[in-house]
């Protein structure tokens, strides 16, 4: 109480990183929630290290370090079974899983949730939470569409990371940007798309 007022915390999105191919989406998401004032806790796998690795300039470490700096950001071992994240009566304001392997999902859609990232991706589903999946797989084979079907029916949603051809993007950093700010829009953490994002239908 202060003042008379409670002070109520705001719930942290949980973001989870897989070692599927795409760690530069993760880290512009954990960059725009932080932007935000939103807390994060975040838990990446061992595999998702070492793509970060591949993938980009900055090491997971290092960007790690640099989010440690801002006073809303937690992270959790993928190992870590105790963590708050694992357990529903946590509050938190969703999770997004960017971006999501196949095994990932394939796991969570047969309710198989051996590490933390699989299991607080199950808690939110259970708890009817926000969960959002940011697949990279392609093409896609009868299984895979099948494990997105399931999640999806779950109440999960699936936000491909595809590129926004109206808009026209120049390059990569483009697209990640729109697919993070859908992510947003898909947590509720954003009522829609920015103005230069949506799709506006021009006289020809």
């Amino acid at each position: 109480m202060a003042g008379g007022i409670t002070v109520r915390r705001q719930h942290p999105v949980v973001v989870g990183i897989t070692g599927a191919s795409g760690a530069v989406i993760a880290r512009e998401l954990v960059d725009a929630l932080l932007e935000r004032e939103t807390p994060v806790a975040a838990v990446a796998s061992n595999a998702a290290r070492m793509v970060w690795q591949e993938e980009l300039d900055e090491s997971y470490n290092d960007a790690v370090a640099r989010w440690v700096e801002h006073p809303h950001f937690q992270q959790y071992a993928i190992s870590d079974l105790f963590a708050p994240i694992a357990s529903g009566t946590f509050p938190t304001a969703g999770m997004v899983i960017a971006p999501a392997s196949m095994n990932s999902v394939a796991s969570l859609a047969h309710g198989l949730t051996p590490n933390l990232l699989l299991r607080a991706a199950d808690v939110t589903l259970k708890e009817r939470r926000p969960l959002t999946l940011i697949p990279r797989e392609t093409p896609l084979h009868a299984t895979h569409l099948e494990n997105m079907l399931t999640l999806s029916r779950m109440g999960a949603t699936i936000l491909p990371p595809e590129p926004p051809f109206y808009l026209k993007p120049l390059d990569i950093d483009g697209v990640v940007r729109f697919v993070v700010q859908r992510a947003l829009v898909s947590l509720g953490i954003s009522d829609s798309l920015p103005d230069d994002m949506q799709y506006h239908d021009r006289q020809r």
